[in-house]
């Protein structure tokens, strides 16, 4: 007797990998693999990394405030450069008259 059902689930055939893929060759030990090992083996180390990732992590004040960072910018940036036109001009105004 055949039942009226259809299958829950339908198997696909299994796929043989290859011996690369089933077995893959170990990571190389490089330097930098060392002193991962070397902080990851010491609390303190470890707590420290922690500490950095969590401070790198923070919303810098740049970021909460572009606007008012972005006109500070500016205005920083005009009184650099005229300040050093006006030094420039200055110096030149000193060699030409020759009391440089």
């Amino acid at each position: 007797m055949t039942s009226d059902r259809l299958p829950g689930h339908e198997h696909r055939a299994r796929v043989d990998l290859p011996q690369w893929m089933r077995h893959p060759t170990p990571k190389r030990r490089t330097p930098a693999r060392y002193v991962d090992d070397l902080v990851e083996g010491l609390p303190a180390l470890r707590a420290a990394r922690r500490a950095v990732w969590h401070w790198r992590g923070r919303t810098r004040w740049t970021e909460s405030h572009p606007n008012l960072v972005a006109v500070l910018s500016f205005v920083v940036a005009a009184v650099l450069g005229t300040a050093l036109v006006t030094g420039t001009y200055y110096l030149l105004a000193l060699a030409t008259s020759g009391e440089y």
